[in-house]
């Protein structure tokens, strides 16, 4: 078959808040730079992030440092996080926002002048910048403009299928141009992974329609390792209602200009789960607060809980929640007047591509950045840290990918894989008959919710690990397609899309029924207190034949072991 083959120094595989960042920091070290993307250019999910961005400036709580924000990221993330990258998350998301600053982000100051912070859940101090709370559009929107300042070739509705290696080395990536089904090979000396996250394999999220873990699943083909994959973090606040709108994300910043949750009985029931930080408690107590309400009868009809701001003076919301203001209009709630009913939903992936201190996998030259990869947030991350995080480790991975492509030869590509992949992406149009993608995606993510969601147990996970590997065995390679367009064929994207979710479901849960014990996220009913005995470790899967091999690895910690010292104890370097 004939192919065309696109060649760069450093590929960047999605194009959001990290992608977007590895670009410009690769461009900026002067190698040829392309970015993939399945989505428009501008249209990631980054886009719909809300509350902030985390970074220990003290502009508004002058005591803070970086310290503050090491120590409430570590035990925010049930103490297994990478204390190693933790450290360079904190200490250089300053620098990073102030290059958004520079690239023209604008952002909320104070009243001297200085970048306005706000509280956000399980902080010791005011650390999240801010833009109203449209701080992921702003970010974005910065991004995008320096990106085409400097002339990166973007390649964008273009859906990478499977990495490519020479000789255990990164090669590249296979693609369909979704705009015209033709297939693609880019090949580069270093490929940067910011594929986004895997928010759609549940049935209720605050994720875009894009994020189905493509990311997950091409890094796991291609024998990458990943990491803490069990951790799934479900965020405490999203709509309840209308139907259409079940899910969609209330931001944190909600509760950071001081929204009170109450149930029913007008009961301000975080009083009994966490009576020091209340509602600003950490995101995985606070949504399994809510879902305990709830399910004891204490919610209300549609399933939620009450979250409100009008006590709050109305020029505060109008000014500082803009975006919320607007979003519970639409539906006949002025949120200055009445309250929000809320719910948990799913949000942000923890686990992933298993990164070092240069963003590098154990896969040489493929370097992750943002939410595909894990370690950074251990087993619950802070509201505030992913789009920091999306900055620390853009720089981080494209800087290092630049590196490595100017020492490195072009590498060959092996023109046996890349058919055999151009067949397996296109036999789907040979099938006459059999099951439709989307009802087994519509089962997927109830599966999910209902079995690997908030309150987990063995029994559950087992139900649902059987269930999965049933549907990888016996289902996809059935999916029938009605469309035989090859242009853009959303049917044909959502059949591929299957898959890759259907693996990360796999991994997710088959971590989960590994983990026997609760932390974090992770909250196991039938095992419900931490075992830091035996599971003071970081879960690492890696490909091993067709199935996910599974190991214990002890976590890493450079600062505070566990059980950990009183912080005022910490020998700080």
């Amino acid at each position: 078959m004939s192919y065309e083959v696109l060649d760069s120094d450093v590929l960047v595989i999605g194009a959001g808040g990290a992608g977007a960042r590895a670009a410009i920091e690769a461009a900026r070290n002067n190698v040829q730079v392309a970015v993939v993307t399945k989505e428009l250019f501008g249209k990631a999910h980054t886009i719909m992030a809300e509350g902030g961005y985390n970074a220990a400036l003290a502009n508004v709580d002058p005591e803070d440092n970086w310290m503050w924000h090491f120590y409430d990221t570590i035990t925010g993330g049930g103490w297994i996080n990478n204390q190693q990258l933790v450290e360079f998350l904190v200490k250089e998301a300053p620098d990073r926002i102030y290059d958004l600053e520079e690239f023209g982000s604008l952002l909320d100051r104070t009243s001297n002048g200085k970048i306005a912070q706000r509280a956000f859940g399980k902080q010791t101090y005011k650390r999240t910048c801010y833009s109203g709370d449209r701080t992921g559009h702003e970010l974005m929107a910065t991004l995008v403009e320096e990106c085409r300042r400097l002339d990166i070739e973007i390649y964008d509705e273009v859906f990478s299928t499977r990495l490519m290696l020479d000789e255990g080395r990164i090669a590249g990536v296979t693609a369909i141009d979704i705009k015209t089904g033709v297939f693609k090979v880019f090949r580069a000396k270093a490929v940067v992974l910011a594929a986004g996250g895997a928010g759609r394999i549940y049935e209720i999220t605050t994720n875009a329609q894009a994020d189905t873990g493509d990311g997950y699943a091409m890094a796991f083909h291609a024998g990458a390792e990943l990491v803490d994959m069990e951790m799934v973090q479900f965020h405490p606040t999203g709509m309840v209602y209308p139907e259409s709108c079940k899910g969609v994300l209330v931001t944190e910043a909600v509760r950071g200009e001081g929204g009170i949750l109450y149930n029913i009985h007008r009961e301000r029931f975080m009083k009994r789960y966490a009576p020091e930080k209340m509602e600003l408690a950490g995101r995985d107590e606070v949504a399994r607060a809510i879902a305990r309400e709830v399910l004891e009868g204490r919610g209300t009809a549609r399933g939620g809980v009450y979250l409100d701001v009008s006590h709050l003076p109305a020029k505060q919301i109008e000014e500082k929640l803009p975006s919320m203001l607007e979003q519970f209009e639409k539906v006949g709630v002025d949120i200055r007047k009445k309250p929000m009913e809320v719910a948990p939903t799913g949000h942000h992936m923890m686990g992933g591509l298993k990164i070092n201190q240069k963003a590098e996998s154990n896969i040489p030259g493929l370097f992750g950045a943002g939410e595909v990869t894990g370690g950074i947030h251990g087993g619950n991350r802070l509201g505030g840290n992913a789009l920091a995080d999306t900055q620390v480790f853009g720089k981080r991975a494209g800087e290092n990918a630049a590196l490595r492509a100017k020492n490195v030869s072009q590498p060959r590509i092996d023109r046996d894989f890349v058919e055999s992949e151009a067949e397996r992406v296109y036999e789907i149009f040979d099938r006459d008959d059999g099951v439709s993608t989307r009802e087994i995606m519509r089962d997927l993510k109830q599966l999910m919710w209902n079995k690997v969601g908030i309150f987990r147990s063995g029994a559950e996970l087992g139900e649902a690990l059987s269930t999965l590997t049933k549907w990888r065995l016996q289902f996809l390679p059935r999916v029938h397609l009605k469309s035989r367009s090859w242009r853009y064929n959303r049917e044909w994207i959502e059949a591929l899309e299957l898959e890759n979710m259907i693996i990360t479901a796999e991994i997710v849960t088959k971590a989960a029924l590994s983990r026997q014990e609760s932390r974090g996220a992770h909250f196991r009913v039938d095992f419900p207190k931490p075992d830091n005995e035996n599971w003071f470790v970081n879960i690492v899967v890696k490909k091993q034949g067709d199935d996910a091999s599974l190991r214990k690895e002890p976590a890493v910690t450079t600062y505070i072991k566990f059980p950990g010292v009183l912080f005022k104890e910490v020998k700080w370097q």
